[in-house]
């Protein structure tokens, strides 16, 4: 599974390094996959973790919650189809959390958590939404800011 995610990782850093760098909605910054980590911010953009939080809490933005959990936020009806985020900077710091945001699907094929910075080789998008990331490059940034203040 680790030379089929490897694989993948390689095929997204050769196709991100033909992106404009921009960080804009709609163009995506380059970045490269090394290690299960995007080490750079996107862009060189610096996150900011209170926007962070609130992306993850907004329903309409990153909706983290819908599968996820984190005890520190007082939000109701919090998800347990994906892992609980408590202590997630302590599990796979930075850029290991960069990457699964940019796009989990290149660690695991057959996840069902959401590509936040792909527009390509997606399914069911609205019109609206289409060639555009769910995330732009500064909210990567700013919900990883976030997520690595979240040590416990």
């Amino acid at each position: 599974m680790m030379r089929r995610a490897a694989g993948a990782a390689s095929l997204a850093v050769i196709s991100a390094m033909l992106v404009t760098a921009s960080g804009a909605r709609g163009e995506l910054a380059a970045f490269e996959v090394r290690d299960d980590a995007v080490a750079e911010p996107l862009a060189g953009l610096v996150g900011n973790a209170a926007r962070g939080r609130d992306i993850i809490v907004d329903r309409r933005k990153g909706n983290c919650l819908i599968c996820h959990a984190i005890a520190s936020i007082d939000a109701p009806f919090q998800g347990e189809i994906g892992p609980s985020l408590a202590g997630v900077a302590r599990r796979l710091g930075e850029g290991r959390i960069r990457l699964r945001l940019i796009d989990q699907n290149l660690i695991n094929p057959q996840t069902i958590m959401p590509s936040y910075y792909r527009t390509t080789g997606l399914k069911d998008v609205a019109p609206a939404y289409r060639g555009k990331p769910a995330l732009s490059a500064q909210e990567i940034e700013d919900v990883v800011a976030y997520l690595v203040t979240l040590k416990e």
